[in-house]
């Protein structure tokens, strides 16, 4: 029997991210959703943490006509400001990029239906089968817009396709039960085992997480993947406890080591906002974490480093 699908479900997509080898096997399509409960040191991207459209300004590309002063409605823009933005005020509406000539505007985050991203979707077809590829889910955490990641995903099945999905594991139960049926990869966050550690830099405990990992290693294949941060969890003691950790779950027989890197610092700069690393803290090469390479071998798991 067929599965209903409601391709009229909605959420709210920032990004669709094309021909990524990275997150998945074969050539696949990143559908980047909306929300997350987590609030990460490091993340790459800010703009997906809240759930409404996040607006960005490039003050470098800013011509000064101010056309967005006299657009916007909602007093988001104001030239006796210092900061000539208030994102607090700002609804998402996009007047104000569509009156931008010089394109120093950017609104992240638009309403889709399923049925809208599957129509984009199968523009990519031919690739997926070609290359043995697929969708995968991320965000923010898919898991905020549960119901929405629910129905595009039994609608990607529908279609043949590979799913996969990246997960900090941060939700409800309701939404573990509904969403990972119809996801054939995990790609499971693991931050550290140190749960003091791991609210510092998160900002929520990794109790929840840890509780929800168990069933979701028994609903799809899992493989961990760790963004590495010097300072945070990136010794060889750091990595035994995530390989006992991994080992507690079920099935776990990959770890992917992500090195840190700064390639969404920028963002932050464009939402206003202060990047919260510091700046003594440089990124990752691969060669930095080829010993927690072989810690993660040594305990039996088979590890990428790149994810």
């Amino acid at each position: 029997m067929a599965v209903p699908i409601d391709y009229k479900a909605e959420g709210i997509v920032f990004d669709l991210q094309r021909f990524s080898l990275n997150d998945g096997p074969g050539i696949r399509t990143i559908v980047f959703v909306k929300g997350c409960p987590l609030s990460c040191l490091w993340c790459s991207n800010p703009e997906s943490q809240q759930r409404k459209p996040t607006l960005m300004y490039d003050a470098e590309s800013c011509i000064g006509c101010k056309s967005c002063v006299r657009t916007c409605q909602h007093g988001v823009f104001s030239v006796e400001n210092p900061n000539f933005i208030d994102y607090g005020k700002c609804t998402g509406c996009g007047d104000c990029v569509a009156a931008c000539p010089a394109g120093a505007l950017t609104i992240k985050g638009k309403t889709m239906t399923v049925e809208s991203v599957i129509r984009e979707l199968k523009k990519d077809v031919i690739t997926y089968r070609e290359s043995n590829g697929g969708i995968t889910l991320s965000g923010g955490e898919p898991l905020v817009q549960w119901e929405f990641s629910t129905e595009l995903l039994k609608a990607c099945k529908a279609q043949g396709w590979h799913t996969a999905i990246e997960t900090t594991g941060y939700g409800s139960e309701e939404a573990v039960e509904s969403v990972f049926p119809y996801v054939d990869q995990v790609l499971f966050d693991c931050k550290t085992t140190n749960d003091k550690v791991h609210k510092a830099c998160t900002g929520v405990s990794g109790e929840k997480i840890r509780r929800n990992a168990k069933r979701i290693t028994e609903l799809a294949h899992t493989i961990i993947r760790v963004p590495t941060i010097p300072g945070i969890n990136n010794t060889e003691e750091d990595f035994e406890s995530i390989c006992r950790y991994a080992g507690s779950l079920k099935g776990i027989k990959e770890i992917h080591i992500l090195p840190y890197h700064i390639l969404g610092a920028n963002k932050y700069k464009l939402m206003g906002v202060d990047y919260r690393m510091p700046a003594e803290i440089e990124p990752l090469e691969n060669e930095d974490v080829l010993p927690l390479q072989k810690v993660v071998e040594k305990n039996g798991f088979r590890c990428v480093i790149g994810g």
